[in-house]
């Protein structure tokens, strides 16, 4: 049981899910008034609608990770690493440590439904005297982390439709920077605009997520495998390692490679950052992250399995001219109409990604301004009287995504720092907590939890993925260079800089944590209407 401290977590979350034998559990919330009870235990007034039910939520977890199209947009990372046994070891090694990761922010988010996610929950995990700098801090990172991955989908989002209009034109038309960055401003826009809508409708758009994406998964491996005639063998598969990075020993090269499950299944809180929108947060959310999670890591391991046998020629598909590989591998294997109309698909499911990606990402704009760590809350955590969302929350966050994205106009390695800093801001943003669950023994375990294996699993997902946020610093090729050199040590750098100097000259003053709404000591009102 958790020490005594000044905040404790609400009654109904103190009793947990009974996994031992003879251990009796009463019942947790059911019913939105409960869920609503809860959050108002937990310190804040509700300001959404309940409109997400456990189907709604499974399919909005799925569509975050994007599995199909996801592994099409970084599926050059395993690639490069050192094909194919790169791109099968990368996948199980690497999702295995993305996978406890995730589990281990379900259990958490069972305990603490907050749109404030793995951030809040320090209020609860930390020492009182040690919230504020944590929060500060882990506040800050989730969110360049979560700005830079809704990035980052936009950005291959338009990298696909380019890619399949220059599949189209025979590949005559080679896109550039200016057309993808032009494309992805322009899905931005379209994407905050479905944002604004009220959340029954965000509701609606989510159910369809998972029926669309299985299919397109399930036709895109039947058409490979059917028409693919000169397949590699399961032994190449995994054996074959062509190492070209430069780095010694060869072998090190692999671990780059993992940056595609890490990307991929890495934004699993984003699914706890509707809590808020959900019928019964403490059960629905984490049952969806866990759930998603678990069917992303095995359909990723299948999809890897399938494009690998079907590849050719991997050198080939590294020099293809529209600059996606799994778009060339369709081409070579199936021909030009079915690689128009798979690549296409591809960039369906990545504006799916997207969709829900603001969603997530807006809510963690309105949890960070609901507390005052943002200049300008205030603003930023107005509710809209229409759609009673944050709109002023959602166009702020499409506005950091184009701005991101810019260093796409630079160089393409430039804009390969997003992909790396999304997957280590996030990370470290949910290490934080983890660390602190299992350092002072104050996590109280909601309905959902892993019961004796928690230990086990929080240590194997801060090991393995604070390991590899060091690994994803690190040049993938050598010698170093200015046009390979991993800017994302520069961008990681500059944010906590950022962050610690803003802490330091004002957030100190000021910033207590998150906060009761009752109790805010800086004046300010959750201003509702815009």
């Amino acid at each position: 049981m958790a020490s005594s401290r000044a905040e404790k977590s609400p009654a109904v979350l103190e009793t947990p899910t009974a996994l031992d034998a003879g251990e009796s559990t009463p019942p947790a919330p059911s019913t939105s008034e409960d869920a609503d009870k809860t959050l108002e235990a937990l310190g804040y007034t509700p300001v959404f609608k309940r409109e997400f039910s456990k189907w709604s939520s499974f399919s909005f977890a799925m569509s975050i990770s994007g599995v199909y199209g996801s592994l099409m947009s970084t599926w050059i990372y395993g690639l490069q690493a050192g094909g194919a046994a790169a791109i099968m070891w990368s996948w199980i090694i690497g999702g295995a440590g993305a996978w406890a990761l995730a589990l281990s922010i379900a259990e958490i988010a069972s305990a603490y439904p907050s749109s404030g996610a793995m951030y809040f929950t320090l209020k609860f995990l930390a020492p009182e005297e040690q919230v504020p700098i944590l929060c500060w801090i882990a506040g800050y990172v989730n969110l360049v982390g979560t700005v830079t991955g809704s990035a980052a989908t936009e950005y291959a989002s338009s990298q696909m439709l380019l890619a399949a209009i220059s599949i189209m034109s025979n590949f005559s038309f080679v896109p550039t920077s200016n057309h993808v960055v032009a494309i992805m401003a322009l899905l931005v826009i379209v994407h905050a605009t479905i944002n604004t809508l009220p959340t029954v409708w965000l509701n609606r758009l989510a159910n369809g997520y998972v029926v669309f994406h299985v299919s397109v998964f399930v036709g895109a491996c039947a058409c490979l495998l059917a028409q693919q005639k000169n397949k590699h063998t399961f032994e190449y598969v995994f054996t074959d390692f062509q190492p070209t990075s430069g780095w010694q020993p060869s072998g090190f090269a692999f671990l780059f490679g993992c940056l595609t499950p890490a990307w991929i299944m890495t934004s699993a809180d984003s699914t706890a950052r509707i809590a808020e929108e959900a019928k019964d947060p403490s059960r629905i959310v984490p049952k969806a992250i866990a759930n998603a999670t678990t069917f992303t890591y095995v359909v990723g391991l299948l999809f890897n399995l399938v494009l690998v046998l079907c590849m050719g020629d991997p050198v080939e598909l590294l020099k293809s001219p529209s600059g996606q590989p799994v778009a060339q591998l369709f081409f070579n294997a199936m021909g030009r109409g079915p690689a128009i109309f798979f690549t296409l698909c591809g960039f369906v499911v990545m504006n799916l990604v997207a969709i829900p990606g603001i969603q997530s990402g807006s809510r963690t704009v309105f949890a960070l301004a609901r507390d005052d760590l943002l200049p300008l809350s205030r603003v930023w955590r107005r509710i809209s009287k229409r759609s009673q969302t944050p709109i002023a929350a959602v166009w702020v966050y499409a506005v950091m995504e184009i701005t991101v994205n810019l260093l796409g106009l630079a160089s393409a390695t430039a804009i390969g720092a997003v992909f790396n800093v999304c997957t280590v801001a996030l990370n470290l943003s949910y290490i934080i907590p983890l660390v602190c669950k299992m350092a002072y023994g104050r996590f109280e375990r909601g309905p959902w939890h892993l019961g004796k294996f928690s230990t086990a699993i929080n240590i194997w997902a801060v090991t393995w993925n604070g390991f590899m946020a060091v690994i994803f610093f690190f040049p993938t090729t050598l010698p170093v260079t200015p046009e390979n050199m991993n800017y994302a040590t520069v961008v990681f750098i500059f944010v906590l800089i950022f962050a610690i100097g803003l802490w330091l000259t004002h957030g100190r003053h000021y910033y207590i944590g998150p906060r009761a709404q009752a109790t805010t000591q800086s004046g300010f009102e959750m201003a509702i209407g815009v």
